[in-house]
C-alpha cells in the first residue's frame, strides 16, 4: 500500500476544490448543487467503464507502490475520486463565470439565428463527427495511435450529442463563460499530470501512444484527454442551463417550474420544440438586459443572485420603469412629457381594466394600443411587463412621481428666464412624497414579484410589515440617488434638495444650479445621506423576515445601492477626473458587498 496518487489529490486537487468552494459558497444555490451533482454522476458513470477498459487492455498502468490498492472494476480508488474532483472543480469554475449571465436571453431558434451561427454549428458537428471517425480508425488500426483513438471515440460522440441539441445556445453565450471553464482547469491539470507522470504515479504503455509530448513529459494523449473531459463537463453544464432557461423563460409552455426540476422535466426543456419558443419575449429580454447594464450596474449585479423566473421578471419590470422614465425625461417640452404620461396612464388602464390584470403580450387591445402610441424601440418593455403578478397602485403612483418632475416649471422670472421658477421639493415632506412615488413604488413591486416566485408563503401580517419596510427602504435608496446626482440634476435645472434646507444655508435652488460643487453642497449632501441611512436603519432589520430563498438576493440589491452612499460619505466619488459627475462603486467593491452579504445569510 502506498499513497503517491493520494498525495496528488491532497496537494493539488482538493486544495483547489476547497478554495473554489470557499469563494463560491455564498453564491451557490440548490440548483447549482443539483446541477453539479448531476454532472458528477454522469461523468462517473460514463468514465468508469472506459477507464476500466483502458486498464484491462494495458493502456494505463498504476504501479502498486503508488496506490492504496482499493479498486472498482480494476480502477483504483484514487482514479475514481479523480472523476469526481475534476468534475467538481470544472463545475465550480463554470458556475463562477456564468453566475452573472441571464441565460434566457441567449435562447434562439432557426428563424432567429444568423447564418454565421448556423454555419458554426454545422462545422462543429462535422468536426466532432470527423474526430469520432478518426478515433474509430485509430482503434481499429491499433498500435501507437490506440490511446488517442480511444479518447476520441469515447469523448466525441458525447460532445456531438450536446453540441447538436445546444449548439446555437452555446455559440451565442459569451466566449469567456464557456472557454474559461474549459481552459483554466485543463491547463492546471496538465501541470498536475506532468508532475504526476514525472513521479511515476501512473503511466501510459509505450506501445499504445504516439510518444509526442506537449511539454516536459506530458504526453499529447493526456493533454487531449483533459481538454476533452473538461469540454464534456462544460458542454453538459451548458445543456443543463439551456434546459433551465427554456423552463424559466416560457411560462406558457411550462406553467410551474420547481427550484430543482426533475430530470424528466429538465429533459423536456432541452428537447422542447424550438419553433414554439416565444422569440418576442426573448428579444424583449435581450433589450431589457442591455438597458439594465447601461443604466444600473448595481441592480444588474444584484439581479444575478436572484433565481430563475424572479430574475427574469425583475429585469422586465426594471425595463418598463426605465422606458417610462426616459419617455418623460427625454420629452422636448412639458406638453410632450404630459402626453407621454397620459399615454402610459391609458396603457395601465387597459392592462388593469378588469379585476384580473391581463398580460399585455396576450391582449390584442393592449398590443394595438402599444403599437399605435409608442416608439418601436420601447414597445417590448410595455408588452412584457409582468402585470399579472403586480398590483396597479404602485405603477400609477410612479407616474405621479414623473408629474412631480414636471413641476420644475420654466416660467421665467427674476431676470433669469432660463431657470425654473418653481422648485417643488420645499421641505422634507415633499422629499419623502417624491421618493415614495419614484422609488418606494419600485421597491414594493420588486417585493411582490419575490413573494409570487418565492417557495415560502408568508402570513398576511408579515407581508404587510415587509411591504412597509420596502417603502421605507425606497426612501433611503432615492435619497442616496439624489445625493449622488446633485450635479447631474443641476444640469437639468432641477434641485431635489429641500428648499427650506437651502434657505437655512442662505442659498437658493438657482445658486445650486449655477454652482453644484460649492462647499455648501457637500454639507447638504451629508445631511441627505444622514436621512438616507436613518431610513435604511429603520427598514433593514425587517428584511430578515424574508423567506430564505429571496432574502439574500434582496439584501444584496439594497446593499449594493447603499454602498454608493457609503462611497459618497468616504469622499471617494470618482476623484480620478475633475469632471466626474456621479459617484461610482468599483466593481471589486460591488462584488465584495454581494459576497459578504450573501455569506452572512
Amino acid at each position: 500500500m502506498a499513497y503517491d496518487y493520494a498525495f496528488v489529490h491532497l496537494k493539488y486537487t482538493i486544495p483547489l476544490a476547497g478554495l473554489l468552494t470557499f469563494v463560491l459558497k455564498p453564491l451557490l444555490t440548490r440548483l447549482d448543487l443539483y446541477k453539479t451533482l448531476a454532472l458528477i454522476i454522469i461523468a462517473f458513470t460514463a468514465t468508469l467503464p472506459w477507464d476500466s477498459y483502458l486498464i484491462h487492455h494495458g493502456v494505463w498502468t498504476y504501479p502498486p507502490d503508488a496506490i492504496v490498492g482499493l479498486r472498482l472494476f480494476a480502477v483504483p480508488a484514487e482514479e475514481l475520486f479523480f472523476f469526481v474532483i475534476q468534475t467538481y472543480i470544472t463545475s465550480m469554475i463554470y458556475i463562477l463565470f456564468n453566475k452573472p449571465i441571464l441565460h434566457g436571453q441567449y435562447l434562439t431558434n432557426e428563424h432567429d439565428v444568423s447564418s454565421v451561427v448556423r454555419t458554426i454549428r454545422v462545422a462543429g458537428q462535422a468536426f466532432l463527427a470527423g474526430c469520432t471517425a478518426i478515433g474509430a480508425y485509430l482503434v481499429a488500426k491499433g498500435g501507437e495511435g490506440t490511446y488517442l483513438g480511444l479518447i476520441l471515440v469515447w469523448a466525441c460522440p458525447f460532445a456531438l450529442l450536446t453540441w447538436t441539441f445546444s449548439g446555437y445556445f452555446l455559440i451565442k453565450l459569451p466566449l469567456i463563460s464557456v472557454a474559461t471553464p474549459i481552459l483554466l482547469p485543463t491547463v492546471y491539470l496538465w501541470v498536475v499530470d506532468e508532475l504526476a507522470l514525472g513521479r511515476g504515479t501512473w503511466s501510459i504503455e509505450s506501445g499504445t501512444k504516439l510518444g509526442w509530448c506537449l511539454f516536459g513529459s506530458l504526453e499529447l494523449e493526456e493533454a487531449v484527454f483533459f481538454f476533452a473531459t473538461n469540454s464534456l463537463i462544460v458542454f453538459g453544464l451548458v445543456a443543463f442551463d439551456r434546459g433551465m432557461a427554456v423552463l424559466n423563460m416560457f411560462p406558457d409552455l411550462f406553467p410551474r417550474v420547481p427550484t430543482t426540476p426533475s430530470p424528466v422535466l429538465l429533459l423536456k426543456g432541452v428537447l422542447a420544440d424550438r419553433s414554439k419558443y416565444d422569440m418576442d419575449r426573448v428579444r424583449g429580454l435581450r433589450e431589457a438586459v442591455v438597458t439594465l447594464r447601461r443604466k444600473s450596474r448595481s441592480f444588474y449585479l444584484a439581479s444575478s443572485v436572484f433565481p430563475g423566473r424572479v430574475r427574469i421578471d425583475l429585469v422586465l419590470l426594471y425595463s418598463f420603469c426605465r422606458v417610462a422614465d426616459d419617455l418623460v425625461d427625454d420629452a422636448r417640452t412639458e406638453a410632450e412629457a404630459l402626453e407621454w404620461i397620459e399615454k402610459l396612464t391609458r396603457y395601465l388602464d387597459l392592462v388593469y381594466a378588469s379585476k384580473t390584470p391581463v398580460s399585455p403580450a396576450d391582449d390584442p387591445h393592449v398590443l394595438k394600443y402599444i403599437k399605435n402610441n409608442f416608439h418601436e424601440s420601447d414597445q417590448s418593455a410595455l408588452r412584457l411587463l409582468p402585470a399579472k403578478l403586480l398590483p396597479s397602485e404602485p405603477l400609477y403612483e410612479l407616474l405621479e412621481g414623473f408629474k412631480m418632475d414636471l413641476t420644475f416649471a420654466h416660467t421665467g422670472g427674476k431676470g433669469e428666464p432660463h431657470l425654473p421658477e418653481n422648485f417643488p421639493i420645499k421641505n422634507e415632506q415633499d422629499l419623502e412624497l417624491y421618493a415614495a412615488r419614484v422609488a418606494s413604488t419600485v421597491g414594493e413591486l420588486c417585493l411582490w414579484l419575490a413573494f409570487h416566485h418565492g417557495e415560502t408563503r408568508l402570513p398576511g401580517d408579515k407581508e404587510a410589515i415587509l411591504v412597509l419596510a420596502a417603502k421605507t427602504m425606497g426612501h433611503a435608496l432615492q435619497y442616496v440617488n439624489i445625493a449622488r446626482d446633485i450635479a447631474v440634476d443641476a444640469e437639468m435645472e432641477r434641485v431635489y434638495l429641500p428648499t427650506n434646507w437651502l434657505k437655512e444655508e442662505d442659498v437658493t435652488p438657482r445658486d445650486i444650479i449655477k454652482a453644484p460643487r460649492q462647499a455648501v453642497v457637500e454639507k447638504l449632501r451629508e445631511r441627505l445621506l444622514d436621512l438616507a441611512f436613518k431610513e435604511y436603519a429603520r427598514s433593514r432589520k425587517d428584511m430578515e423576515m424574508l423567506p430564505s430563498d429571496i432574502r439574500g438576493p434582496l439584501i444584496v440589491a439594497v446593499e449594493s445601492y447603499m454602498e454608493i452612499g457609503r462611497v459618497l460619505r468616504e469622499k471617494k466619488a470618482v476623484q480620478s477626473t475633475k469632471n466626474a459627475k456621479r459617484a461610482t462603486v468599483p466593481r471589486s467593491r460591488r462584488l465584495w458587498v454581494a459576497w459578504k452579504n450573501l455569506a452572512s445569510q
